[in-house]
């Protein structure tokens, strides 16, 4: 009767990954109003961005969400209990608008907040869940947007119980709607991480997407460079959440806010395309510039966004200057892209060792690559070393496509503590500890598929468990094994401890606690995640 009741829960956990995993098998790509246009929300403003998107390309590559976002609401619900449009903002209706989008070609989608007011003040939906949903989808949308203003307290188990209201309400109804969830955003950059966790384990579980931090473009106020490089660094922390059918959003893409370079308006693509993160415009859609529609539909980082394994991106190497990141593609093809923080243009070559191959497994073959932003493909000799960016300006990026090679791609990048971002560090003594990220061999580590980890500086010896302290050894290539779970836990499979970053910088296993930040870590892309 146990093994029964066992494999009923797990046919049932199989069947709400699968449908979630159909309500958006990809990335979104669109339009929503809020980063520019804030509460200043109206019917023209989604008209005009929809003619436009329609004749400048954009629809054509993939851009097919109109999402409307906070004040298209009256400040007062209707007798019913129900929410009632703006008349004076919306004069023909929301389900106008709707039918309106749909001839177009386009999904529309709608804004509410969780709490009893929305962050704008307007109605927000607590306790009125399910005639909210049902208005909503009454009125055409397809796609909801939960903020997370306004709530009773701001306690992780409040928000908790909250949001579940709406995966139930949700799988109720007649037709699917996409769940945005914004809560994890209300527990980041904090100085005890272990309630931002939590939210993200949760919300990998209620909806499609989870925006997790700030929103761009407000923090740092008015400084857009910054705040894409913020959300960016929030982001690259959670990739063991992203999966089919759910998506890490670092919010909108700002490509025309006025204190971007163009190198910086690219970049924030180039990242967001290689994190396979939702592609939403913020934006003054009917003024974009050729220049910017044209990097907008670059169809080779949009198939890098919109790839199907929608593996995110992450860090192989970080110094202050140059962050290199990777990740597999559906077809085998391996995706490199190189970011220059730097105050000025400069070259850096990535080793194959750091992409994730072997030098001595691709022998004296010729690797094709192929430059996103060029366009332009060619063959490399694997006698040189790796792949030189050139140029890559100040605040820019270089994004290659790696041809599938005869080597087998081993994950391989940085293993570092999502709160102190520390990184594990080898020595040539063996002795491993937790310091700052310098790019060096010492913390660029391989994670082998049966579970054995080993630093480029010592390619022969794997960490261990040594009665507590970790250390590098060659035994520990035959010993000692690691599995990665979500919670961010890596655990040593002999002693069953977790490795840990104590105060003084030291790597020990310790006894695995709850979402602990000397605990959870972040792991190259394609290490396999274990769930529970």
């Amino acid at each position: 009767m146990k093994t029964q009741v066992v494999m009923a829960a797990t046919s049932l956990a199989t069947s709400a990954a699968a449908a979630q995993q159909n309500v958006l098998p990809l990335p979104p790509m669109g339009f929503n109003n809020w980063a520019r246009f804030m509460t200043n929300i109206n019917e023209s403003i989604f008209v005009d961005a929809a003619e436009a998107m329609s004749k400048n390309g954009l629809l054509k590559a993939g851009y097919d969400r109109l999402n409307l976002d906070d004040a298209w609401s009256t400040m007062e619900r209707a007798k019913n209990g129900s929410m009632v449009w703006d008349t004076a903002k919306f004069p023909k209706g929301l389900p106008w608008l709707t039918q309106f989008m749909k001839s177009k070609g386009f999904i529309p989608g709608i804004y509410t907040d969780a709490g009893n007011l929305s962050c704008g003040g307007y109605p927000g939906a607590l306790d009125h869940e399910a005639i909210d949903l049902k208005d909503f989808q009454d009125w055409g949308f397809e796609y909801l947007k939960m903020d997370g203003c306004n709530l009773p307290d701001d306690s992780e188990a409040t928000y908790r119980e909250v949001y579940s209201r709406w995966p139930k309400v949700i799988s109720e109804a007649s037709r699917p709607m996409v769940f945005s969830d914004s809560a994890p955003a209300y527990f980041s950059n904090q100085k005890n991480l272990t309630d931002w966790y939590s939210v993200m384990v949760w919300a990998a579980e209620y909806g499609q997407l989870a925006r997790h931090s700030a929103d761009v473009a407000t923090y740092p106020k008015g400084n857009g460079w910054r705040s894409i490089m913020f959300n960016y660094g929030q982001n690259v922390r959670l990739a063991r959440f992203q999966k089919p059918g759910f998506f890490n959003d670092p919010d909108f893409l700002i490509p025309d806010h006025p204190s971007f370079t163009m190198d910086e308006k690219k970049t924030q693509f180039a990242l967001w395309c290689s994190l396979s993160a939702p592609l939403l415009l913020s934006a003054d859609i009917p003024s974009l510039s050729k220049d910017i529609i044209d990097f907008l539909t670059n169809k080779d980082l949009i198939a890098v966004n919109q790839d199907k394994l929608i593996e995110q991106s992450t860090l192989v190497s970080q110094d202050g200057t140059w962050d290199v990141l990777t990740k597999n593609l559906e077809n085998g093809d391996r995706l490199l892209t190189i970011l220059n923080r730097g105050a000025s243009a400069a070259d850096l070559k990535v080793s194959w060792e750091r992409i994730g191959f072997s030098t001595k497994a691709l022998g004296n073959s010729n690797i094709q690559i192929k430059d996103l932003w060029t366009g332009k493909t060619s063959k490399v000799a694997a006698s040189a070393g790796g792949i030189t960016a050139s140029k890559v300006p100040s605040h820019g990026t270089a994004v290659f496509r790696i041809s599938k090679t005869a080597s087998p791609v081993t994950a391989t990048g940085m293993i570092f503590n999502t709160n102190t971002l520390k990184c594990l560090t080898d020595d040539k003594s063996g002795k491993v500890t937790w310091a700052a990220c310098n790019a060096a061999d010492a913390q660029v580590w391989a994670v082998r598929a049966d579970g054995h980890i080993n630093s480029l500086l010592r390619p022969d010896e794997c960490i261990v468990d040594a009665k507590g302290k970790i250390l590098s050894r060659h035994s520990g290539c035959r010993s000692d094994s690691w599995t990665y779970k979500i919670s961010g836990n890596v655990i040593n499979n002999v002693s069953g401890k977790c490795l840990t970053e104590g105060t003084d910088g030291s790597a020990t296993a310790e006894s695995c606690g709850y979402l602990l930040n000397e605990q959870v870590v972040a792991l190259p892309v394609g290490v396999k995640v274990v769930e529970k």
